[in-house]
């Protein structure tokens, strides 16, 4: 995925990164399709007894969280496949340095190097 640039800069094959990016996008869109349906309960009915009303409504409590997330992991990704197209991709947002390659093989979407990631916790 990442290879050795002129002058030993490390550098990202930022065609694999877009590919697999490209199909974490879809996998979550699909994920977050099957949870807007189970929220709006298409596939069962709500329902009628009081204590079962009072479990899946914590079950929609517990799905609408899932759903954030990927709403949330889904912006890193058109994020970083949109710093792929303006040739930023691997850059840290706060310093500009290089993000290190094992940081972005775990994270694709990283936008900050591991010194202003910690920084900022």
């Amino acid at each position: 995925m990442m290879s050795i640039g002129t002058g030993g800069r490390l550098m990202t094959n930022t065609d694999n990164v877009r590919d697999a990016l490209v199909e974490q996008r879809a996998e979550l869109l699909a994920r977050l399709n099957k949870i807007t349906s189970d929220v709006r309960h298409e596939d069962q009915a709500i329902e009628s007894d009081f204590a079962e009303l009072a479990v899946q409504r914590e079950n929609d409590q517990v799905i609408d969280a899932l759903g954030e997330a990927a709403r949330q992991e889904l912006t890193q990704i058109n994020r970083a496949l949109a710093s792929i197209e303006s040739g930023e991709y691997g850059l840290c947002t706060e310093c500009g340095r290089q993000i290190r390659v094992e940081r972005l093989e775990v994270l694709p979407y990283s936008t900050k190097c591991l010194h202003c990631a910690s920084r900022g916790e």
